[in-house]
């Protein structure tokens, strides 16, 4: 009798001519599904790491030296669990996803630590993790990503303690995981063909819930991934055409890692994907994630993303998928900088990436990337192998995007290790939410762009007579040259009624200079001057040397900025600090600029120059 995973050559063919590599969504029929679960049903543990898996991962850290000091930090993140109480039923605002996530990460590092080490302490404290959470009133499936991520922990817990979890406790997670995860799940259709992250995470949770507890809920499964791998692909199609995330890096992060835990799972229980990795975009989306990574570290944070880029086990699952190992240059830096620490462990899936890890890493070769779709972005840098490399991003796009900013054209500089043109970051999601405002409505007229740091006048583009760019708009990336790493953006839609023309193009010389230029004239018919201020917020401090020329300087290290135009127009420093009482404050930072004014009929261009300083170390 055959077991789930073998699979006839026919059905291998259809599955890929069902799946588009180019990112087109094709519906995978019930036969297929309902073939790839004929067969016995695979033993536990079965989900994302398997007993052989397991054995290969501590072969591994016997023998590599960082997969060992990988592993030191899971166990020595188990044992600071081992003395924490477990998780109680406490919402911060609508949410209860704190909760969630805090219990994925400590039954995932605990599980982890059981079956590297067989200490059952480990076990115990496990499952009086998850017999806490079964015993919630339910896991809010009003905010259905708190329900995600709590499955997803008790499916994990579950399937990895399964043999040594005491019968009381495996009975009492199995219910909890099809009664608060699977059932609230079936009717909650929302998520299920949206595109964004909630789509991933979502039906990521409720994949890994029903193949953990698949000998007792075959045909629920069968209609749970049926669901699931058309569903997804809404979500996967975002990534079209060049990898880029709509969404920015940070919810990259979360929407691809449990994309990737849903396509892994299947993997290792049914022994295919359906095709889904092989979806162009989704492929090409670490190309992406390492390209938005600046030398410094930090992200190209655009626009609900945080800033410092941290240990990512998603990135290492593409690098052995394709066979890449440029992809794992950032990961491998931060691994060889931090083995053994706590901060190697800080993702609450960081056990995976021993799963998923090669030992392999390559330099890569491209300095200039390009990626088109709905967030367009570009990235350019000078080096790999120098921290201290200058590294310029921008992007096109539009407010309208999911989690999107006013940040239209804005950009991000690094350079001689520092981060010198910078992006403010999001604001507090339940502060806002508390104070009654609308956060998730991107209307014009939206509180969410009353917001500081949502709107444009705190990003480093421009603002026109002191209005916000049009959410409606969209500013595609019009021309692109890698070798000359220039790129041009036609911003000219999101400035609808504002200016007729708007053109910023930005480009790095081969000597490291970073040019941005902008052109842009008033509408027609315009009857009075029109007033566009260049903005560029940095935490660096400023000296303004002459009307055209500043000095930025962190610590010993020093860049010069100047302009270059014909209008009339004299550099100023215009503040960050929050203009509303909710605005989250933006200690050390400020914003350097200028203004020009547009008669009507006339046009304009301003060349701002970036460069290092004379002298400068």
């Amino acid at each position: 009798m055959k077991r789930y995973g073998i699979f006839f050559c026919g059905l291998f063919l259809t599955v890929l001519s069902l799946v588009s590599a180019s990112g087109e969504v094709r519906e995978i029929p019930m036969s297929l599904v309902s073939e790839a679960f004929s067969g016995e049903v695979p033993p536990h543990p079965r989900l994302l790491i398997t007993e052989q898996a397991m054995a290969e991962i501590k072969g591994l850290v016997g023998r590599d030296e960082l997969a060992k000091g990988f592993a030191d930090a899971v166990v020595e993140k188990a044992d600071r669990i081992l003395k924490e109480p477990p998780v109680e039923r406490v919402m911060t605002g609508r949410r209860l996803l704190g909760v969630s996530r805090k219990c994925l990460d400590r039954v995932i590092h605990l599980a982890f630590a059981y079956r590297l080490t067989g200490n059952r302490a480990y076990l115990e404290r496990g499952e009086m993790e998850m017999v806490a959470a079964s015993g919630f009133s339910d896991w809010n499936p009003s905010h259905f990503l708190d329900v995600a991520e709590m499955t997803s922990a008790l499916a994990i817990g579950y399937d990895w303690f399964y043999h040594d979890l005491s019968d009381e406790g495996r009975k009492v997670i199995q219910s909890a995981i099809r009664q608060k995860g699977l059932e609230p799940g079936r009717g909650n259709a929302g998520w299920v063909r949206g595109n964004n992250n909630w789509n991933q995470v979502c039906n990521g949770g409720m994949v890994l819930g029903v193949l953990a507890i698949l000998e007792d809920e075959p045909e629920l499964a069968k209609t749970l991934v049926h669901r699931a791998v058309n569903g997804v692909q809404v979500a996967m199609e975002e990534y079209e055409p060049d990898g880029a995330y709509p969404e920015g890096p940070g919810y990259w992060v979360y929407g691809t890692s449990f994309n990737v835990m849903l396509l892994a799972a299947l993997e290792t229980v049914l022994g295919t994907d359906f095709g889904l990795s092989e979806k162009g975009g989704y492929a090409a989306s670490a190309d992406y994630y390492m390209h938005v990574t600046g030398p410094t570290g930090d992200y190209f944070n655009y626009p609900d993303s945080g800033r410092r880029e941290g240990f990512q086990p998603a990135v290492f699952w593409f690098s052995r998928r394709f066979d890449r190992p440029e992809l794992n240059w950032h990961q491998m830096r931060l691994w060889r900088q931090q083995n053994g620490s706590s901060r190697m462990v800080a993702s609450r899936l960081a056990p995976l990436t021993l799963a998923w890890y090669t030992g392999k890493t390559a330099v890569p070769q491209q300095h200039a990337w390009m990626g088109r779709g709905a967030n367009p972005v570009a990235a350019f840098r000078r080096s790999w192998e120098d921290a201290g490399a200058v590294y310029f991003a921008i992007k096109g796009g539009s407010p309208s995007c999911n989690h999107g900013h006013m940040d239209v054209g804005s950009f991000v500089l690094d350079a001689q290790g520092e981060r010198w043109a910078e992006d403010l970051g999001p604001e507090s999601y339940n502060k806002i939410e508390q104070l009654g405002m609308n956060l998730w409505n991107n209307r014009q007229d939206s509180d969410r762009w009353k917001i500081f740091r949502y709107n444009n006048l705190s990003h480093n583009t421009l603002v026109v007579n002191g209005e916000h760019q049009r959410v409606s708009g969209y500013a595609p990336i019009v021309d692109f040259s890698a070798e000359g790493k220039r790129v041009v953006i036609d911003m000219a839609k999101v400035y609808a009624g504002q200016l007729s023309s708007a053109i910023r193009e930005a480009s790095m010389l081969e000597d490291g200079r970073v040019v941005i230029q902008d052109r842009f004239q008033p509408i027609e018919g315009a009857e009075a001057a029109t007033t566009v201020r260049w903005g560029m917020v940095t935490s660096a401090k400023i000296e303004i040397v002459d009307e055209h020329n500043a000095l930025l300087t962190i610590g010993d290290k020093a860049m010069r900025f100047s302009v270059d135009t014909a209008a009339e127009t004299r550099l100023q420093i215009y503040s960050t600090d929050p203009p509303a009482e909710y605005d989250q404050p933006n200690p050390g930072t400020s914003m350097l600029g200028f203004e020009v004014s547009l008669e009507p009929g006339s046009q304009a261009t301003v060349r701002v120059e970036l460069n290092r300083a004379v002298g400068a170390r």
